[in-house]
This record gives structure tokens, C-alpha cells and sequence, in this order.
């Protein structure tokens, strides 16, 4: 049997990169390169599903979907900033 997850691997203040697992809380990991982050997270998720198999819990399925929006600069101009937001 195979799991797979989605992944997000960011850049943090320290210039390493912070890699996590969104449908698995409390799995996340860090690395130097982000080759080494995407190695570690796999080490991490394998961890983290045998620990699951170990307890007898089920194993989540990722759900998640991940998108992308181009707001352009004519569109934001095009937004009255006081009538879009509250500031109260």
C-alpha cells in the first residue's frame, strides 16, 4: 500500500526551509535545501503513518486542494479600500 500527501515546503527567517504536511497535524520538518527538506519530510511521514498503523488508527486521506489567484494591479485600483474593509 502507498499514501500520498501534499507537501508545503517554505523558506523561514533563518534561510533554511520549513516543510510540512497539512493532513497530518504536528508533522512538519526543516531542512538546509529544499532536497533535504523533501527527503526529511518523507522520513517524517513514514514515521508518522507507522506510529498511526502501531496505534490501530486510521490513516487520513489528504483532501486538501491547492490553488492559486492573480489578483493584477488594475483590479486592486479598482477597489474602493474603505467600503471593502472595516476598520472598527
Amino acid at each position: 500500500m502507498s499514501y500520498t500527501f501534499r507537501t508545503i515546503i517554505e523558506p523561514d527567517e533563518k534561510g533554511t526551509f520549513h516543510g510540512y504536511v497539512p493532513a497530518l497535524l504536528g508533522c512538519h520538518t526543516w531542512g538546509g535545501t529544499i532536497e533535504e527538506t523533501k527527503r526529511s519530510l518523507k522520513e517524517a511521514i513514514s514515521v508518522y503513518i507507522a506510529s498511526m498503523i502501531a496505534d490501530g488508527e486510521k490513516i487520513p486521506e489528504d483532501k486538501g486542494m491547492e490553488s492559486f489567484e492573480t489578483i493584477t494591479e488594475k483590479e486592486i485600483k479598482a477597489r474602493d479600500p474603505i467600503s471593502t474593509y472595516s476598520h472598527a
